[in-house]
């Protein structure tokens, strides 16, 4: 039986989990991670991956509806995770790492493949700035893109319908191993860079275009963030331009006498989180312009 054989074969390999909730930058990382603890295999949202190739499964990327992709990653339908399995027993790997949105889906995973438990749980907080983690949200949150750690290539070829940009990002790593006449690493080598290829796809089921809002109800919007913000700030003129993906604001001010004016940054990323995160619209930029200090 199938099941015998992976667990016999599977029983001395070590697996890795890396942890954070959906659009935190996990699959960004999954590499930087890999590359870190001499990790072989990567299981991805249903994909096996090898380096840079696609071994086995489907990616969840490609379903219609979020419920459905989420069934992919968690190999619910038992010829997808048999498929995995089979791949497994034929890739000679001493460690894996899957990635989930908690322990509890990765213990879930490494079930259903019939691999030991998790025995080093990674979280994205351990291993990545919550600012790196802020921009990956609003990236998924906003333009409903995701990253596959794997060349564009790879998804040209069996996703081209999701394909949408290659991320290119060049890492040094050390090298160490024997020193000798023969070829081997020669002694003082310092940091070789090393070239990461991603992809980064828009799955079907996050296709859901621009959010366009009328001119009008954005300006009250601005309006409200700015008095929540500080109500002894007056809106003199707001301007609002379209961008390529969404909008770019000019707000014209009077300030009180007394007023922090380092605190304008502030006030800028404030008025851009609260509106993206309730409308789902992206704001390019913000220029805030102060026109007169009042007493």
């Amino acid at each position: 039986m199938i099941i015998v054989d992976i667990l016999f074969a599977f029983k001395q390999k070590k697996v890795f989990s890396l942890v954070g909730d959906s659009g935190t930058g996990k699959s960004f990382h999954a590499k930087f991670v890999a590359q870190k603890y001499r990790i072989d295999l990567i299981i991805d949202d249903g994909l096996l991956i090898r380096d840079n190739r696609i071994l086995a499964g489907h990616s969840a990327k490609k379903e219609n509806n979020f419920l459905a992709a989420v069934k992919v990653a968690l190999f619910d339908e038992k010829s997808h995770r048999d498929e995995v399995a089979r791949r497994l027993l034929n890739e000679k790997f001493k460690r894996i790492l899957l990635l989930g949105t908690s322990e509890k889906m990765v213990f879930k995973i490494a079930a259903r493949l019939q691999l030991p438990p998790p025995s080093k749980i990674i979280k994205i907080e351990d291993i990545a700035s919550q600012e790196e983690i802020d921009r990956a949200i609003r990236t998924r949150r906003i333009e409903g893109k995701h990253v596959i750690p794997v060349p564009s290539i790879e998804i040209k070829r069996s996703y081209p319908n999701i394909f949408f940009d290659a991320i290119r990002i060049l890492k040094k790593r050390k090298i160490s191993g024997a020193h000798g006449e023969h070829g081997n690493v020669p002694t003082g080598i310092g940091p070789v860079p090393t070239l990461h290829e991603k992809s980064v796809v828009r799955p079907v089921y996050s296709k859901h275009g621009r959010v366009i809002i009328s001119e009008i109800a954005l300006i009250h919007l601005v309006t409200h963030c700015v008095d929540e913000y500080n109500k002894e700030i007056k809106i003199k003129k707001l301007h609002v331009k379209n961008a390529e993906m969404g909008y770019r604001l000019v707000i014209t001010i009077d300030v009180p006498y007394g007023i922090q004016l380092g605190g304008m940054h502030e006030m800028q990323q404030f008025v851009i989180d609260t509106i993206e995160r309730y409308t789902g619209i992206l704001i390019e930029e913000v220029n805030i312009i102060i026109d007169k200090v009042t007493e």
